[in-house]
């Protein structure tokens, strides 16, 4: 054998390699909240049962690219992580009863019944009612939706270091508090706050808040399934079904977000004959089920906006007038709802500055902007959306400044690169 073909060989091996830790890591990235929603629920203990798969998930890092993946990964993982949970729990002399308990315990597969999905019994789980909203939702982000506390305080809009408060004190509060399966009652009281959940862990999968890529397809896939799955427990729950609803029609438009080299192309450019029709015909037969399902709430109005926006076939054939009608009601929806902070959405207010922009003209925009400008400052979408409307009203100076601003604040690497080219062009 030449060196050619050795050095061929040695690729090859260095590609395949490469490959398996790829599988590896979206192996994990499903499996870890099914692992710690089987663990909770078999032996309590949130805290403990979390650090337990951590040490398994760490366990397979190293151990699967060598040996490989197991034919039941899953399995795997439970059985590590039971352990590790139950070891900890009898090394813990503090703890008399738990010690008790743990002694009782053999570490074996942890099977769900089969019509149980542990991820679900974990989403309900970490919206017990005894946590704090706000705490509830940290939590299932970071638990059920894998993202980081950076990535929840960007969705948040609000500093990263009040996120890791909101997660210490669930994680302490669980501790205190003694386990139980999620009930039908439970759904009842939980379902707000995990369907906002979900919504923010489906916003991150469309666009990322940071890193290279746009579209993170394993976030946003997870909670189109997730909410499929609180569908079926509550199939004429209006919210539940709008939600859905929303997720498909905004799902059905990502194939043509990206460039060859992911670069971002927004709406109005976007090649709509790359858009999901299947998803779109779901999504428009499933926000009209949900607006028969009583009063439309913001769910339901935003998945009547995003269907009016998947129905256009050209850019020019959407209609504004309609779509500023909804964000009335959406905004008005959002006011009456105002005593919760967490519920509030300034999105919403900015989403309506654009449709006023479409149907009275780019300076009338300008002005709603300046009604967001104290709670949305420094955001990078207040000023991309300024941009725009600037550079329409023909102020180019004004518009690459903000371009540039715009740019300067977010995280994604793609949004970024889309933002300067935008100042760049303006500035020659």
């Amino acid at each position: 054998m030449n060196e050619i073909d050795r050095e061929r060989e040695r690729s090859t091996e260095r590609d395949r390699s490469t490959s398996d830790e790829h599988t590896v890591e979206d192996l994990l990235r499903r499996h870890a909240p099914q692992v710690l929603g089987a663990l909770v629920r078999r032996y309590g203990h949130f805290d403990a049962a979390e650090d337990a798969v951590q040490e398994s998930l760490l366990a397979a890092a190293r151990q699967w690219p060598e040996t490989g993946v197991p034919a039941n990964p899953r399995g795997w993982l439970i059985r590590v992580a039971s352990r590790r949970l139950t070891d900890q729990l009898r090394a813990d002399e503090a703890r008399a009863r738990r010690e008790e308990t743990a002694v009782r315990l053999e570490p074996r597969e942890v099977r769900a019944a089969p019509s149980e999905d542990d991820t679900l019994t974990l989403l309900f789980l970490c919206c017990d009612p005894v946590l704090a909203p706000a705490s509830r939702i940290a939590l299932t982000l970071r638990a059920v939706g894998g993202l980081t506390t950076a990535e929840i305080a960007r969705a948040h809009l609000v500093p990263e270091a009040t996120i890791a408060q909101r997660i210490s004190r669930a994680k302490k509060r669980l501790k205190e508090h003694p386990f139980r399966p999620p009930g039908p009652g439970d759904r009842d009281a939980r379902l707000a706050a995990v369907l906002q959940v979900l919504y923010l862990i489906f916003n991150e999968g469309y666009t990322a808040t940071s890193g290279p890529a746009l579209h993170r397809a394993d976030l946003a896939r997870e909670a189109i399934r997730l909410t499929r799955a609180v569908r079926r427990l509550l199939p004429r729950e209006g919210a539940v079904t709008g939600l859905l609803a929303l997720m498909l029609l905004t799902e059905a438009r990502s194939a043509a977000r990206t460039g060859p080299h992911g670069e971002l192309i927004p709406l109005d450019e976007q090649d709509r004959t790359r858009w999901d029709a299947a998803a779109i015909a779901e999504g428009t037969a499933v926000v009209e089920e949900a607006l028969t399902e009583g009063p439309p709430g913001p769910y339901q109005l935003q998945a009547a906006i995003a269907a009016l926006h998947d129905e256009a076939l050209r850019p020019e054939d959407t209609d504004w007038p309609q779509i500023l009608a909804l964000y009335d009601l959406l905004v008005a929806d959002a006011a009456a709802s105002a005593a919760s902070t967490d519920s509030a959405d300034p999105m919403a207010e900015l989403g309506r500055a654009v449709a006023v922009a479409m149907v009275h003209g780019p300076e009338a925009g300008l002005d709603e902007l300046d009604r967001l400008e104290a709670r949305l400052r420094g955001h990078h979408r207040l000023e991309a959306v300024r941009a725009h409307l600037l550079e329409r009203t023909g102020a180019t100076e004004a518009a690459r400044a903000a371009y540039e601003s715009a740019a300067r604040h977010t995280l994604s690497i793609p949004e970024r690169h889309y933002l300067r080219a935008k100042a760049e062009r303006l500035g020659q």
